[in-house]
């Protein structure tokens, strides 16, 4: 019930695995320069033709500022938090109320006809991938499978007919 934030890509970022994962690819002797490109949702304009985010390049120093922020995710759901006022964000607490109501109706209504279409709608989160409109586009198609899925799961098995005799 969790979604990869701008805390959660810091840890990962200015954690021992990556340092490690990069060590082991480019060897520790080297001196590496790192460049991200980033859209941070406070920071970045918007591309005036599709009104996406605009990706920023950002040097080595963004380390530091990942290092900083990952000891910041206390702040993560709280009042405090600069990052928790995004529409992402709103969406992304929402979508966890919506899924734990969603689970409720599939153990409500759980048969054994209905198995296969109870484990695809509990498997509908994994479809949501990605950051800003790369997400936007998969919550979207994620979305319409789900009501899809729904409508199997609510409107019960198929009806059969009776052949005449």
């Amino acid at each position: 019930m969790a979604y990869k934030d701008e805390y959660e890509v810091a840890r990962l970022f200015a954690g021992e695995a990556f340092s490690k994962q990069v060590q082991a690819a480019f060897g520790s002797d080297k001196k590496l320069r790192f460049e991200f490109h980033l859209a941070p949702p406070l920071l970045a304009p918007k591309d005036k033709r599709t009104g996406a985010p605009k990706k920023l390049s950002f040097g080595t120093w963004t380390m530091t500022l990942f290092r900083l922020l990952a000891k910041l995710k206390f702040l993560r759901g709280t009042a405090l938090d600069p990052f928790g006022y995004t529409a992402e964000r709103r969406t992304e607490r929402a979508l966890i109320a919506d899924y734990e109501a969603m689970l409720a109706e599939i153990f409500a209504r759980l048969d054994a006809e209905n198995h296969a279409v109870a484990v695809a709608l509990a498997s509908i989160p994994e479809k949501i991938r990605g950051f800003g409109q790369v997400k936007a586009r998969h919550l979207a198609a994620a979305k319409a499978e789900e009501a899809a899925l729904l409508e199997r799961l609510r409107s019960g098995p198929p009806q059969y007919l009776k052949a005449a005799e």
